[in-house]
């Protein structure tokens, strides 16, 4: 008798979200979405943050949902790059993420060359300059707000954040790293030389893991409060646009994809980064 695969995706775009129940039998995948809700940034005091609270209310939501239409064996959770929440030494969430369309950033592209060169910084990490990046981020708060980096124990990109909030791990996945402008793109590794450069604290950093890593369990008290088994948190290829392109139905190696959402992208699947 073939066993029947189902699995809960979360998938958090730039104005809204979902989660989508997807069953395999063994021959055919099946989607369905269960929850759609908006994903709208709040303004407050001229900062732009993510409704983070809300949004992992939205979660438990689509779990509910999910549950009460056959159950699913495992979750999943993918956003777009770049942005983070930032855990104490309790595992306290400091402060509401901020979305990269804040200003905090502003300027700080043109002084890229202060702390390392353009060059060294392409050759190592191969992202396009950005001042959403994540790099640019916490050098803001590097110039900024020193007081906030002296409290925080751990950085979270979001999908990692939404994980840990499912299941008390901290762990960091390899896609989302990728798009931080933090990673070394041939070792796949935290860059020290630019965390240095860049006076970030490197105990905020933690252990990046593949996609398909299974990160932890639904903690105890949410499947209390849920009604729902413990399921694993599986830590899926978390940046949005990966996980597009990883469903691309092709056998193929030599391939093109173009992805049309924010804005667009055109590239294709190579085993190693090209960067020159």
């Amino acid at each position: 008798m073939k066993r029947t695969n189902r699995v809960l995706a979360f998938d958090f775009g730039a104005s809204s979200g979902r989660a989508i129940l997807g069953t395999f039998d063994g021959e055919r995948i099946t989607l369905e979405e269960v929850h759609r809700f908006s994903n709208d940034p709040v303004r407050i005091n001229g900062t732009l943050y993510w409704d983070v609270l809300r949004l992992f209310h939205e979660i438990k939501q689509g779990m509910l949902l999910a549950h009460h239409q056959g159950g699913f064996d495992s979750i999943g959770i993918d956003t777009w790059g770049v942005d983070f929440g930032l855990i104490d030494e309790h595992g306290c969430l400091l402060e509401n993420p901020i979305h990269y369309r804040d200003q905090r950033t502003n300027g700080l592209l043109q002084r890229c060359s202060d702390w390392i060169s353009n060059d060294q910084f392409y050759a190592i990490t191969g992202n396009q300059f950005m001042e959403i990046n994540t790099a640019y981020q916490l050098r803001s708060l590097v110039e900024q707000r020193p007081h906030l980096l002296e409290r925080a124990h751990k950085l979270l990109l979001m999908p990692d954040l939404f994980n840990y909030l499912l299941t008390g791990e901290m762990q960091t996945e390899y896609t989302i790293a990728s798009t931080t402008q933090l990673m070394d793109a041939h070792e796949r590794i935290w860059s020290q030389p630019v965390i240095e450069a860049l006076e970030i604290p490197d105990r905020l950093f933690t252990d990046i893991v593949q996609p398909n890593t299974i990160i932890g369990t639904l903690s105890d008290s949410i499947a209390s409060e849920l009604g729902i088994p413990p399921v694993p948190v599986i830590s899926v290829a978390s940046h949005d646009t990966q996980s597009a392109v990883m469903a691309v139905p092709t056998k193929d190696k030599d391939f093109v994809f173009i992805s049309c959402g924010t804005w667009s992208l055109i590239g294709t699947e190579l085993e190693q980064p090209l960067m020159n």
